[in-house]
């Protein structure tokens, strides 16, 4: 049995079982006429209880007392859309992406203009969660009543990533802006320019994985140096370039990357490059 505490909006309130145990729960209209000490309906299916610790409660509870019940309206649609579309998301995404929707509105009613300047690599990266945040736009243009710019959609997509389970450890910003600033130093050291193209996105993914591992602190590594060594050999040009994107994780992230991790970095760019 689910006794109503508090209600936060017209569509969220929060509950307690007959344990003791507090969780939020989302519904549409579940606000409407409700009391604290009152019984939730638990027939019903429209319904998402949220089980979050306590320092994420406290801050969901908070942060949706203060912003419209349509909002989180909003956030359900996405997820369910998402998790429709193979994505395992933690909970703590009811909270980031329920409180960005609300700001990204408030932003643009306010004129206010705000470049992700990484949109094309979370659209590369992140492509399913990117056609999620497209939809999502949609939605919040229908909804809202606002014309949100499209790049509003490798926003959600962000916050999706990020929510990602099976991605612990791999911070979805860091892992963006280590690609982003990896491509340019490429870029730079071979000339290759990055595209929609075929090789461009295999190359970009295996970015993804090399920061994800990074980041995680699960670096290939081995004890004879092999590849490593034949790279040096063999494409000293593409070791070199390698070797620039490990000194600035170093000198940025104070962590230090593995031969094995330079070396095969250096295998992707030796076959992006042409000829």
């Amino acid at each position: 049995m689910q006794i109503i505490k508090k209600v936060l909006n017209s569509s969220v309130v929060l509950v307690e079982d007959e344990r003791g145990v507090e969780r939020v729960l989302l519904g549409k209209g579940i606000g409407f006429g409700a009391k604290p000490g009152g019984v939730v309906d638990e027939g019903a299916t429209d319904r998402v209880f949220v089980a979050l610790d306590d320092a994420d409660q406290r801050n969901l509870v908070e942060l949706l007392a203060q912003i419209p019940g349509e909002f989180v309206e909003l956030t359900r649609e996405i997820v369910r859309d998402a998790v429709a579309a193979g994505l395992d998301l933690d909970p703590h995404i009811y909270l980031t992406l329920t409180d960005h929707l609300h700001f990204a509105v408030e932003r643009h009613r306010r004129g206010l203009v705000v470049v992700n300047r990484l949109a094309w690599e979370l659209r590369t990266v992140y492509p399913d969660e990117y056609a999620v945040g497209q939809r999502g736009v949609e939605l919040l243009r229908t909804r809202m009543r606002v014309e949100v710019p499209d790049e509003e959609a490798a926003n959600i997509a962000f916050h999706l990533a990020n929510a990602a389970n099976g991605r612990a450890g791999a911070d979805t910003m860091h892992v963006v802006r280590l690609i982003s600033a990896a491509t340019t130093i490429v870029t730079n050291t071979t000339g290759i320019v990055f595209s929609d193209d075929l090789h461009s996105s295999r190359f970009l993914v295996h970015l993804q994985y090399f920061a994800e591992r990074v980041f995680a602190g699960r670096m290939l590594e081995s004890d004879d140096g092999f590849l490593f060594e034949s790279m040096g050999q063999r494409h000293p040009r593409a070791l070199s370039t390698a070797e620039r994107v490990r000194a600035l994780v170093r000198a940025q992230h104070d962590i230090e990357v593995s031969d094995d991790e330079v070396a095969y970095l250096a295998l992707h760019i030796a076959r992006a490059v042409p000829g």
